[in-house]
């Protein structure tokens, strides 16, 4: 019942969900799952952007579950347990995956300024350690009694969850999920893994127009901020491996701005020859990072607003972790 009957009411039902996927909504994709071999206590079907979500295993989707004590049916906006870090998809232990639903739900209250009615407990009655995974995956759940289940009834939870999915899906297509280091290596494995699944599920992607106007952004804040604070900053971020030189009295300081559209920058990227920069000029370099930068997608010319500004002037690269991401790999010429 679950894979098959559910699964084409859905699809039914595509017009209304894909028109309220909005952009996202190009790619519609149903399908549905009862287990493999013997039955799960905790059946799915699941709706979402196929790009978006190519897997239960990827990405963010609107799912529905039974309860298994027959009281109604639960309607969740979730996501997969796992999560693209460090080049690859990897499991997220239980304080990550709340920490991702917790960022899913600030998303949508962003945007729209209320969880209501999703604000239900992801508590199905399940028992076995997969469907207890599934609930703590939901972020956003809105149970229907099945003495309330009623095609418009139904219509109309499904219509807001999908609202609420495109919200999150718009925010992990400028990068919000991403920390800036992660953001690079997703691009490092787009150009040597094209068609690699893992790059597929992220939603990530800003194109050349939109990296500059996020880069110029966070420029404009560290300028200010140095000119704020006494110093003179020039431009050398196209010649130099640092982004100003930023001079006051006798004082010279080099820094490196990175700006990102992420909510979050615990990991950075640099290059090899920034790393050589503070550890060569240690005590001389300043590390600026904007975060939370926001952008309006226009196609012919993009905007950047916002941005909150982290300074760490005299920073010390080596208090920070350093882990290689990438390699040039040459052939010997012997």
């Amino acid at each position: 019942m679950v894979r098959h009957v559910l699964a084409e009411e859905i699809r039914e039902l595509g017009e209304p969900l894909s028109a309220a996927l909005g952009p996202f909504g190009n790619d519609f994709f149903v399908e549905g799952s009862d287990g493999i071999g013997r039955k799960t206590e905790l059946a799915w079907t699941r709706f979402c952007s196929e790009s978006m979500s190519p897997r239960p295993t990827d990405g963010f989707y609107v799912v529905l579950h039974f309860s298994t004590d027959g009281s109604g049916v639960n309607i969740a906006v979730g996501c997969s347990s796992s999560k693209f870090h460090n080049g690859y998809s990897v499991i997220l232990p239980a304080v990550e995956l709340d920490s991702r639903c917790a960022w899913a739900r600030s998303i949508v209250l962003e945007e729209r300024g209320s969880l209501e009615p999703f604000t239900d407990a992801s508590d199905f009655g399940a028992r076995a350690p997969l469907p207890k995974s599934f609930e703590r995956a939901s972020a956003l759940v809105k149970k229907v009694p099945y003495s309330a289940i009623e095609d418009a009834v139904m219509e109309r939870h499904l219509v807001e969850s999908a609202r609420m999915l495109r919200a999150i899906y718009a925010a992990q297509r400028i990068g919000r999920e991403l920390s800036p280091a992660d953001q690079a290596e997703l691009d490092i494995l787009n150009v040597t893994k094209p068609t690699s699944m893992i790059a597929r599920g992220q939603g990530f992607g800003l194109t050349a127009k939109e990296r500059k106007a996020v880069e110029l952004r966070a420029m404009a804040l560290a300028g200010q901020w140095l000119r704020d604070n006494g110093y003179n900053p020039k431009d050398t971020s196209a010649t130099k491996p640092y982004d100003f030189e930023a001079t006051s009295g006798d004082e010279k300081l080099y820094v490196e701005v990175k700006g990102t559209t992420s909510d979050v920058a615990d990991a950075i990227a640099m290059t090899h020859g920034e790393v050589n920069l503070h550890r060569n000029k240690k005590g001389q370099t300043a590390l600026m990072i904007v975060t939370g930068i926001r952008l309006q997608k226009e196609p012919s010319a993009p905007t950047a607003t916002g941005g909150t500004l982290e300074t760490h002037v005299g920073w010390d690269i080596d208090a920070w972790s350093l882990h290689p991401t990438a390699y040039r790999v040459e052939r010997s010429r012997d």
